[in-house]
Parts: C-alpha cells; structure tokens; sequence
C-alpha cells in the first residue's frame, strides 16, 4: 500500500479490528513488533511503546465490542427515539394513555419534519436568535451551530426548518458512503442564505450519533495516514470523508469503476459546491460541524489543497466547528494554519467547558495529535476566551475529576434556573436534565450537547470572532 499503489502516502498504520481473535489482543500487550500482526497494515516494521500498544488494544477492544452489539445498540436508539416522540407527539404522558383506552393514539412517523432524533430532544429549538443580525461578529458562529444541530435530524425535518423557520434556500439532504465500512455513515446537508449584504452557502456535516456504532468505530479507529509534506491524519475521519480503498485521494473519481450505491463525501459535496459557485460569482461557502461533523469539517479543505482546487479555495469564507476531536499531528496542524492563513480563511474551533471530545484523541508523545486554529473556550457561565489550548487538554485526568463533578452539578443546577435569568428560550427540557445527570458520573459526557454550543454561541461574547487587530497574533 505504498505510493505506488495507494497514490498519496508511503507512511500509515492500519487497525482492523474485524480480524481480532482473543489471542491477538493478547499479544498486542505482550509483544513490541505489532506490525507483524495480521490485524495491523504497517507501512513498516516498527517497535511500539507499552503505553502506545495499550491505547490500540483500547481502541480495537472498543470498536469491537461496538460492532458485536452494534444492531442492539441501533435498537436501543430507535426504541428511545420512538418513546419519546410517542410521549411528545400525544402532548404528556397523561394524554398518552387517555389515548390509547380511546384508540386515538397518535403514533410518531419517523420520516416526517416531526420526528426528533435523540440529540435533537435535547434542545428541541428550531428559531434562530432574531437578536444577532448579518454584521455581528455572532452571525455565523450562531448559525453554523443552529445548522450543527439540524444535520442530526432526518431529510423532512431539515427542510422545513431551514425553509419555514429560517427562510433560506434548502439545497439538500445527502448520505454518503464509506469504503472502509461498506455502508453510507456520513451526512451532511447544505442551505444557502442570501441577503443584501452576503450571499453564504453553509455546507453542515453530522455528527456521531450516540447510538451508531459505525460513526463511534470512526471515532475510536487510532489508524493513521502519513501524507509527504501535510503529516499525519486520523484514519477514521478520512474513511468517512470518502477515503477511496486502492486508490487514497485521486483529484478525480473513476466513473467508470465506481458502483457504489451513495457517492463519496468529499467528490459530491466538491462538485456541488463548483456547480453552485459557478452559477453566482458572489456567493462563498462555509464549512461546519459538530463533533465528528467538525473532524469533517476541517479536513475537506485539506483534500482540497492537496487537489489544488482554486475556485473551491479562494470561495472559502470560514470554518466552524464546535466539540471536535483531534484530527493530526503537529506537523498537520502547522501545514494547515500557514495555508490557511495564505487564503485568508478563519477556522474557528469552539469549545464548551469539559466536553471530553475535544480532548480526544489524547495529544501527548503517544498519540501526538494537536489541536489548531483559532480555539473559543467557554466555561460553564458561557463567558468566552482565545485560548491557544483548552483547558486539562487531554480528558482522563484523576486530578481534575472532582473538580468536573463539581461543575457538572452546578450545570445541573442551572438547568433549573437559567430559564428565570435567561427566558423562556433557554428553557431546558427534562430529557436533557436526565442527560445532565450522567454528567454527574461521567463529566464531560452532558457538556457535549448541542443545547450547550447554542447557548454559548448566543450568549457569549463577539471578541473571539472579530478580525485580529494589527499587529495582533491570528
């Protein structure tokens, strides 16, 4: 899988849990030379530390463990989904139950604008704040989160809000496939809103779901890709762009070899985006996501450099992205600031209080990956600051636990009163109360919410955003 075959790298580290048996996981602890694995695609023979070794038999033990119940763990998901929208779509439980002696029971259709996903009833608001207009340093960051959101729902649901809550162009809804799982994993929709002063397309990848397997298995998979002059990317997050198996990154598809029954992520929304742009000089684009959605995100504008697609480039408005993972090494994050700095593009990453996703995976001298760009941190009063690193940068930390129950219950707490200093649009539901409660066990697992970004984004200051002043560091 060298060069010559893969067409863009020399150097990468693949993982295939799926070839696992017991006494391999064993010997992953015992034995340095894991590239003499069957289970691991090593571009070399190389002598792996025992830390090292650990956190791959964690990350194969996990997405096994993830594809052996990945149909229960699906099952679990829909039957929550469906009960509460069961519960929301007859008013309350009472109602539920008169309706159901009466045989009036009004049952949820999954495909309809109606249905909520399960991160969707956590914060069921579709309204975009009417207090930050186009020219506040807010406006995107608060829309990009609003369109973070939305791309957890299903086709019906996207539209309806984008069009009659929102009233900007819908542009589509896509499922994308994945040649490293054999399925369509990825989703992303595209809006255009137009005004008198801008004229933005907003291309919003979904997140990971909590109870798909396949999007967790992208988010675990520790393989990683070296390419020359760029450094080292997360195999995972490329898989689910459209990573192409044999073949890596070509800058064009092969039409007539690909049978694949979704496109690729990345072709599709590239051509899309050439078909839009092309059609309007003025419009630009901006990219967004949250959580996986945000790792997707920021790579899309790798592979098109490396493609040196031009238009696509100089279009480039910005990047938004809220509780992303780590993407790459050093050397990664440092191509990608001088680049983007040369296009003059700002890449936000926003950071809510102890959302343990940004701090995976773990930058330190095993794993070194790194964070980059411009980091907004908000701490649990949703007051905002430029930091160049989140605070307690890798999650696991036993010094810092008690300190995030703390926090964690004063969350609770506010969930209780920020509706009485705040209004009635910040009204938290008993769903995401419930969900603040595990926060109380495993901190850092509430703080990824959705509803947590949106209240930041509105509720925090403009300062991050503004342009740097002169002589100010970027």
């Amino acid at each position: 899988m060298g060069e010559c075959e893969k067409g863009f790298t020399c150097n990468y580290m693949l993982l295939k849990p799926e070839e696992v048996k017991f006494f391999d996981l064993i010997r992953i602890l015992i034995y340095s030379d894991i590239a003499k694995r069957d289970f691991v695609d090593s571009s070399k023979a190389r002598e792996e530390t025992f830390r090292r070794r650990w956190l791959m038999f964690i990350s194969i033990v996990v997405q096994k463990f993830l594809l052996f119940f990945a149909k229960p763990l699906a099952c679990t998901g829909s039957g929550i989904e469906f009960l509460v929208n069961l519960l929301s779509s007859n008013r309350n439980l009472g109602v539920l139950f008169l309706n159901m002696i009466k045989g009036k029971l009004v049952k949820p259709d999954r495909q309809s604008a109606t249905f909520i996903s399960f991160i969707g009833n956590l914060d069921k608001g579709v309204k975009l704040d009417s207090s930050i207009k186009h020219g506040d340093a807010r406006y995107f960051a608060t829309l990009c989160m609003m369109a973070s959101k939305a791309a957890y729902e299903n086709r019906a649901y996207i539209e309806t809000t984008v069009k009659d809550h929102w009233k900007m162009d819908y542009l589509g809804f896509y499922d994308y496939w994945n040649d490293y799982q054999d399925k369509a994993t990825t989703q992303a929709f595209m809006l255009h809103d137009k005004g008198i002063d801008h004229d933005t397309i907003i291309v919003s990848f979904r997140g990971t779901e909590p109870f798909d397997a396949d999007a967790w298995c992208s988010d675990f998979d520790l393989s990683w890709y070296e390419i020359n002059g760029v450094g080292n990317i997360h195999g995972g997050f490329m898989k689910a762009l459209g990573l192409q198996k044999q073949r890596g990154w070509p800058k064009e598809m092969n039409k007539l070899e690909d049978m694949r029954p979704e496109p690729l992520a990345y072709y599709a929304i590239r051509e899309m985006l050439k078909d839009q742009l092309s059609k309007n000089d003025r419009a630009k684009y901006i990219l967004t996501g949250h959580s996986l959605g945000g790792a997707l995100a920021i790579l899309f504008p790798t592979i098109l450099i490396l493609h040196e697609e031009k238009l696509l480039l100089e279009r480039l408005e910005g990047i938004y992205t809220y509780g992303q993972p780590r993407v790459g090494d050093e050397q990664f994050g440092k191509f990608m600031e001088m680049k983007l700095k040369e296009l003059n593009v700002r890449y936000f990453r926003l950071v809510y209080s102890n959302d343990m996703v940004p701090r995976l995976p773990y930058d330190d001298s095993d794993l070194m990956f790194k964070h980059f760009g411009t980091c907004i941190y908000y701490n649990r009063h949703y007051e905002a600051k430029v930091v160049p690193e989140q605070p307690n940068k890798n999650y696991f930390s036993p010094l810092n636990a008690i300190p995030m129950m703390i926090n964690s219950f004063l969350e609770l707490i506010r969930s209780f009163t920020i509706v009485y200093k705040m209004g009635p649009d910040y009204k938290e539901g008993w769903f995401l109360k419930v969900f603040r409660v595990i926060g109380l066990v495993m901190p850092g697992v509430s703080a990824h919410s959705t509803q947590d970004y949106v209240n930041a984004t509105r509720l925090g200051s403009s300062d991050g955003f503004l342009p740097p002043q002169l002589g100010e560091i970027p």
